[in-house]
């Protein structure tokens, strides 16, 4: 690929506040994980609660991707992002001036969150319309880089929580929402190639196609494992090796940030060598290391060694399973992009709370970890069954000859 043809190919401005408003919408969507440990402490929370209060935000983030996704297709992606960012940025402010002082109200926090995490939904079909089918794995992967906003949550938050206590940090998250937000308005444009709005019942349409509910279970393990293990890793750390706050966060930013950055590289290899090639290779990948994760090594690192590996493979699954997507349904996009992200955040949420009930349970985490290899396990074997027919149809049908399946 060749950068000036790919920049001159579409608008970089919008692709850059794609990612810049993506990447601080994700550093708040998954700040309670890093903060968990000073949380629980204050409120005596068990490790399932734990688990939950990490995970309902990835759930809620998961529903409110469709709602964005809706709107994107009816008010266009820039006018849905500032919309919705405003809407976090007094979310947060009000539990910050107010207080947050029980279990419950955490909860209720959780689902302001999930607005956050919904901007996913905008940030991608923001970026996507304004490249061709060619650029899609590398424009997509830069935009949806933006989850690398998990690696500040996990550096900073626990620190900023030591120095000024946790509530505070969420009020002190509002500050690069709205930097974010200023950036958004003046770089952000909506692509002059935009589909025309489509009813409820075409909606409908897409989901009895059986390539959207593939499309849906395999980012359901790509991203739900990375999104899972992010909300997640400063407790098991803290949990399984001891760590205090600020060191998990350091092991929870190291896997994270990996995860985080080889995703546009996920999405830049797919359109060389193709997504299904990519998707298959990471799955097995993904599959080994959380096996490996699941025995719970007596040494941190080898451990966290075993679960870096695990994040890079997630982390370019879900770019090469956004080279696909809008190879299949570009037309669809917006809807597309929030009923795949939705099933995502609920393979995170899934993920997230079946450690802490895993470890309530059981006293250990290995049942989660093994449960969830078996899920990317099933996604290989899913994989391998339709990619002779996507092959054989989709350029056929689509005229993508210009992109690798």
């Amino acid at each position: 690929m060749k950068t000036r043809d790919f920049l001159r190919s579409g608008h970089w401005p919008t692709l850059l506040a794609a990612f810049f408003y993506f990447d601080m919408s994700f550093m708040v969507w998954i700040i309670l994980g890093p903060l968990a440990v000073q949380i629980a402490h204050d409120l005596d929370l068990d490790p399932a609660e734990k688990g939950l209060m990490v995970a309902l935000p990835v759930l809620a983030g998961a529903f409110l991707r469709v709602v964005n996704g809706y709107l994107v297709d009816r008010l266009r992606p820039r006018l849905t992002g500032i919309l919705a960012q405003v809407i976090v940025i007094a979310g947060l402010l009000a539990f910050w001036h107010f207080g947050i002082r029980s279990y419950g109200t955490v909860l209720a926090l959780g689902l302001v969150l999930g607005l956050a995490g919904a901007s996913f939904a905008v940030a991608l079909p923001l970026a996507s319309r304004w490249y061709p089918p060619k650029y899609q794995g590398v424009a997509l992967g830069i935009a949806g880089a933006g989850n690398s906003g998990t690696v500040f949550a996990a550096l900073f938050a626990p620190m900023l929580a030591a120095a000024f206590g946790w509530s505070n940090v969420i009020g002190l998250a509002t500050i690069p929402l709205a930097l974010a937000l200023i950036v958004y308005l003046a770089c952000a444009k909506d692509s002059p190639d935009q589909p025309p709005s489509k009813s409820f019942v075409e909606y409908a349409r897409v989901l009895r196609q059986p390539d959207a509910w593939w499309f849906m279970f395999y980012y359901a393990v790509t991203f739900g494992g990375f999104s899972g293990l992010a909300s997640s890793l400063g407790i098991y750390f803290n949990t399984q090796y001891g760590l205090d706050p600020v060191t998990a966060g350091y092991c929870t930013a190291g896997c994270v940030f990996a995860g985080s950055l080889v995703r546009p590289l996920g999405g830049a290899a797919s359109d060389r060598f193709g997504g299904v090639r990519m998707l298959t290779l990471l799955y097995g990948v993904a599959v080994v290391a959380l096996v490996l994760a699941s025995f719970g090594f007596g040494s941190l690192w080898a451990g966290f060694a075993v679960l870096l590996v695990g994040m890079l493979a997630l982390g370019m699954g879900n770019g090469a399973v956004f080279q696909l997507v809008p190879q299949r349904f570009r037309a669809e996009i917006g809807v597309m992009t929030g009923l795949v992200g939705m099933t995502g955040g609920v393979g995170g949420f899934y993920l997230a709370s079946s450690l802490g009930f895993s470890r309530q349970i059981t006293g250990s985490y290995q049942a989660g970890f093994l449960i969830f290899a078996t899920l990317a396990a099933l996604a290989l074997a899913a994989l391998t069954r339709v990619k002779r027919r996507w092959r054989a149809t989709w350029i056929a049908e689509g005229g993508m000859a210009a992109a690798r399946i």
